[in-house]
């Protein structure tokens, strides 16, 4: 589909979605919230929509998918975990649209017009969001709100070094694995939580060097235009094959990346920065490398 098709597509859902949600009484509020309800980063033909809905029956709407019928024809339906421990059902209408339904308690409500809202909840509501239900003029008061981000807080050293700890640590523990043929094992790590540390220390990163100010979005949104750009040209060389040799090359690219993000951070945050330990780490990683360039089965 084009974009204007598929625009006229998600906008139809939606007002499918309000008549619906409108006659349904334990459904008590309703707003669209990302790319879909924002002007820095608008939504384009791949974006999707999401609605964070407020209801008195939770359960209900996790537990059956009768009643995505009513917003429309879909494909597939499954729920999960969102980052912040409720429950989203995430849609697949005809057409590939896309929903996801964020479920919340409608006693959240009274939270969120009060301006108790966790700070993820805030970054993604001061974006920009559009109301669609609010039977109870709770979501109206969110304009009296001051939402804007509080001024930022740099990790405190302990946190800082805790994160690099962990990182090379995994090195090691990485390379134990392929040398034992874990070959999923080891994938895992290096290119998933490994490069989630990565990925703080990205954030991290760009805010020593950039500013406190300077807007990193969250979980990787958007990493391309707001991390340092040498670290982004590196992160082609980060990511692995399905491949022992390829995975221990990724191992060793995604060290040299966190190695100087981590350092240039440090000193200028004025922390500590643990050398004598990545050196060990790096020591043996290398000594295991060898081993495996060595082997029959290398």
């Amino acid at each position: 589909m084009e974009a204007d098709q598929i625009a006229l597509g998600y906008e139809r859902l939606t007002q499918k979605f309000v008549t619906w949600a409108q006659a349904e009484p334990n459904i008590r509020a309703a707003i669209v919230i990302g790319s879909r309800a924002r002007t820095d980063h608008p939504a384009d033909e791949w974006a999707d929509l999401d609605i964070i809905v407020f209801t008195t029956d939770v359960e209900r709407y996790i537990a059956s998918t009768d009643w995505v019928e009513n917003v429309g024809v879909h494909w597939l339906s499954f729920v999960e975990r969102t980052p912040g421990g409720g429950w989203e059902r995430r849609v697949l209408f005809d057409g590939g649209l896309d929903v996801d339904f964020a479920l919340n308690p409608a006693t959240d409500l009274t939270h969120l017009a009060t301006g108790v809202i966790p700070p993820d909840a805030a970054d993604v509501i001061r974006r920009g969001g559009r109301v669609l239900v609010d039977k109870d003029d709770l979501l109206a008061q969110l304009d009296t709100l001051d939402l804007q981000a509080p001024p930022y807080q740099p990790p405190a050293e302990s946190e800082f070094l805790n994160l690099v700890h962990d990182f090379w640590y995994h090195t090691v523990w990485t390379m134990k694995h392929l040398r034992r043929g874990e070959v999923w094992w080891a994938k895992s790590c290096c290119d998933m939580y490994m490069k989630e540390r990565l990925r703080r220390m990205l954030e991290w990163h760009a805010r020593a060097v950039q500013g406190t100010d300077h807007d990193t979005w969250m979980r990787g949104r958007f990493l391309e235009e707001w991390a340092d750009p040498r670290a982004v040209a590196q992160l082609p060389e980060v990511f692995a094959y399905y491949d022992r040799q390829d995975i221990a090359r990724a191992l060793q690219a995604t060290m040299t990346l966190f190695r100087w993000l981590a350092v240039e951070t440090a000193r200028r945050w004025g922390y500590d920065y643990p050398a004598a330990g990545e050196q060990a780490a790096t020591a043996v990683v290398e000594t295991l490398l060898a081993g495996m360039d060595e082997s029959p089965d290398g």
